[in-house]
């Protein structure tokens, strides 16, 4: 990702865009420009395409796309995942594995990818934890969506990465939850029954072509 990355900072810079104004130019932020370029956020075949319209670089965005080896961090339709998520007007998830991860701290984010079997890198770990952070800025845009987490309990009482990560998880979990339309349930232990024995799960409701709310459930990991 990461040549796919400078190749695109070359061909922006011979352009005369900005980081920004090609973000703009192609309604994708500025933040996901900077992202694919330092190789922690894959480009995308279709953007790839119009970038080199753009800069008729024959093709060679794309190429250069097509020969990637697949041994990206994120795989693709984990990425495809996160651009709904982005879109998405609300959110609704259960989670009884590891505190979601919109809601996570940076130490806590960096214990989950480390305990991970076969392990991370340092590097990965880090360019990981950077990526996870990233995507939380959703939730304190200016319309950001309506947010609903449930928690099993036993998520929460789990010392993941030491008391200290573990305590620090906590507070920000309260901090979370007194974010503008954001709302963080833990569902008790001692429930005989509840809706969602089978597993996590992540609902988006996004807004499709019509404007009228289209909603996907994923089972995508946190």
């Amino acid at each position: 990702m990461r040549m796919v990355g400078a190749l695109l900072a070359l061909h922006r810079e011979a352009a005369g865009y900005t980081q920004r104004s090609l973000g703009e130019r192609f309604v994708v932020g500025e933040q996901q420009i900077a992202s694919i370029e330092q190789g922690r956020r894959p480009l995308k075949p279709d953007l790839a395409e119009q970038l080199d319209e753009l800069r008729d670089t024959r093709g060679a965005l794309s190429v250069a796309l097509s020969r990637m080896p697949e041994v990206d961090l994120v795989p693709m339709w984990a990425e495809e995942f996160l651009d709904q998520e982005r879109a998405a007007i609300a959110i609704s998830s259960y989670e009884n594995q590891v505190v979601p991860g919109l809601l996570q701290t940076a130490s806590y984010a960096r214990s989950v990818f480390g305990s991970r079997v076969p392990v991370y890198g340092d590097d990965e770990v880090t360019q990981l934890v950077e990526a996870r952070l990233e995507r939380q800025a959703i939730l304190h845009h200016k319309e950001a969506p309506i947010t609903c987490f449930v928690i099993w309990e036993p998520v929460v009482r789990a010392p993941i990465g030491g008391r200290g990560v573990w305590t620090e998880q906590l507070r920000h979990l309260l901090r979370c939850s007194e974010l503008p339309g954001l709302m963080v349930q833990v569902l008790p232990l001692d429930r005989s029954t509840h809706a969602s024995l089978d597993g996590p799960f992540v609902l988006l409701e996004t807004p499709n072509i019509s404007g009228s709310p289209t909603r996907r459930r994923s089972a995508a990991a946190s």
